[in-house]
């Protein structure tokens, strides 16, 4: 007897539609993911954009400023804002526009890094109090409250003067004063992350304690990290300009704005408006910036607060 063999039809495959490279569908969702912050948020996006207008100046600071910030010129000493020195100039005949210019690079730096380290020293602090909790978690809860009871600027400027002027001890000063917000936040997620089952499902796969905190747990934790750590610049800058104007911080010639500021406030019982109006407006539109951009993060990050697309 013979077997015929079943009449099996192969259909011609079906036309593929051109795909994008991994690098352009990335390119693709970047870019969809900015225009829906803008498109959520537009005013946090337009603070975005200034908070990024200002890092420019920073960076280009020796291109951008008209004068050496440093040089005197006794000839044009307390001048009024003129088309020679467009912020005018102070005491001793320095222009204004280059030292707020300049200062926007030491400020920056000062609360980049300190906010670095000292908001990535907390996390990793609360990460581990979380995780562990017992007699550990209880005793870095209490260390975090002792620091906590002290206000920012104070603590700072106690740092400050105990370490000596400098920039780096202004670093040092302010990252510990950002390290009881860092492990406070993060400790609370990881707490309600540490009983999920994706947790409970790797820990009975035989996962190690440092697999799941820094593999499985570490990773949910971006978010909050990078909402804390935008708006910790803000607050960094204030206690830096802060501690410049109180004499503790980065010391003389360096410019910064709380150094221009104190060197206002030390002219004179009426110190000239253009010295305390050009610096003040750099911290109070630098400090929004970041603040209203860390705001439109949180909503861009917050999975409760997105909403549907």
């Amino acid at each position: 007897m013979t077997t015929t063999a079943p009449d099996v039809r192969v259909s011609p495959p079906l036309p593929r539609s051109p795909t994008s490279p991994p690098e352009a569908s990335g390119q693709r969702r970047a870019g969809l993911s900015l225009r829906a912050f803008a498109w959520r948020s537009p005013m946090s996006a337009f603070w975005g954009l200034v908070a990024l207008a200002v890092v420019g100046m920073a960076i280009a600071a020796p291109l951008l400023a008209p004068y050496d910030p440093l040089k005197s010129n006794f000839r044009v000493m307390t001048k009024p804002p003129s088309a020679q020195n467009y912020f005018g100039t102070d005491q001793i005949g320095r222009d204004t526009l280059s030292r707020v210019v300049w200062g926007s690079r030491t400020s920056l730096t000062v609360a980049f890094f300190a906010v670095l380290l000292g908001t990535t020293s907390g996390a990793l602090w609360g990460l581990a109090c979380g995780f562990f909790g017992g007699r550990f978690d209880i005793a870095s809860q209490r260390a975090i409250e002792f620091m906590q009871s002290f206000p920012d600027l104070v603590l700072a400027m106690a740092i400050a003067m105990a370490l000596g002027a400098g920039t780096g001890t202004v670093i040092v000063a302010i990252a510990i004063t950002r390290i009881p917000f860092g492990g406070r936040v993060i400790r609370a997620v990881v707490l309600s992350l540490k009983e999920m089952p994706f947790v409970e499902a790797a820990r009975g796969l035989g996962a190690s304690n440092m697999r799941l905190m820094f593999r499985h747990i570490l990773p949910q934790c971006i978010a909050p990290y990078l909402i804390l750590a935008t708006t910790h610049l803000g607050v960094a800058i204030i206690i830096e300009a802060s501690l410049g104007f109180l004499g503790v911080g980065i010391p003389p010639p360096t410019p910064t704005w709380g150094n221009m500021l104190s060197d206002a406030l030390n002219s004179g019982l009426v110190p000239p408006w253009w010295l305390v109006l050009f610096p003040g407006l750099a911290i109070t539109i630098t400090v929004l910036a970041f603040n209203l951009l860390g705001d439109g993060i949180r909503d861009l990050l917050d999975p409760r607060l997105r909403g549907a697309v």
